[in-house]
């Protein structure tokens, strides 16, 4: 019987890896937001194993709200973004930290963190846990970041290839077959 892990050319980062980043974020975003009840907003789909992850290792008060943006057309970098399913939390005056599963163009992202700003939040901070910089093609950089990944086709811990190996335990490398 074939298994999604036949699929993955290597892995980039274990899941033991993966729980030390958490760890680490978590300690920073706790010493930083001390006192300051922070929204973690978590994008769907793909960062929500990482939001939760990360949200139980916040040791300050802390609410977290889900977010879904969805742009049109394949690789649009049109800026024809629209967010599916705002956040249900009050944003005005909150302090804000977006957290995704990757920070690749930036389009979404800088668009939204936008959004978010003009609604009068506190503070907008972005945690991401990889940031692919070699594609990057907006104006935007991570406060927090787990890791930096190259450029190559990266699937698990919630990023997809058809909204598959999202369960994936690990971040790996998707073989070219699959996706060529």
């Amino acid at each position: 019987m074939k298994s999604i892990h036949d699929d993955v050319a290597k892995i980039l980062i274990s899941k033991e890896e993966i729980a030390k980043i958490i760890e680490k974020l978590g300690k920073q975003i706790t010493e930083e937001y001390e006192g300051k009840n922070p929204l973690i907003l978590c994008v769907l789909k793909g960062a929500a194993p990482f939001a939760t992850d990360l949200f139980r290792n916040i040791n300050t008060e802390a609410e977290i709200d889900f977010v879904q943006i969805s742009s049109y057309g394949l690789g649009t970098t049109s800026g024809a973004l629209k967010i599916k399913r705002d956040a249900d939390a009050e944003l005005e005056g909150r302090h804000v930290i977006v957290v995704d599963d990757i920070l690749d163009t930036g389009n979404t992202l800088n668009y939204f963190c936008g959004y978010l700003r003009s609604k009068n939040t506190a503070s907008v901070k972005l945690c991401v846990m990889l940031d692919k910089r070699e594609r990057r093609q907006a104006d935007i950089e991570a406060d927090y970041i787990g890791a930096v990944v190259p450029d190559e086709f990266i699937v698990g811990y919630g990023l997809d290839y058809a909204e598959k190996y999202r369960n994936l335990p690990y971040v790996g490398v998707l073989k070219r077959e699959i996706y060529e």
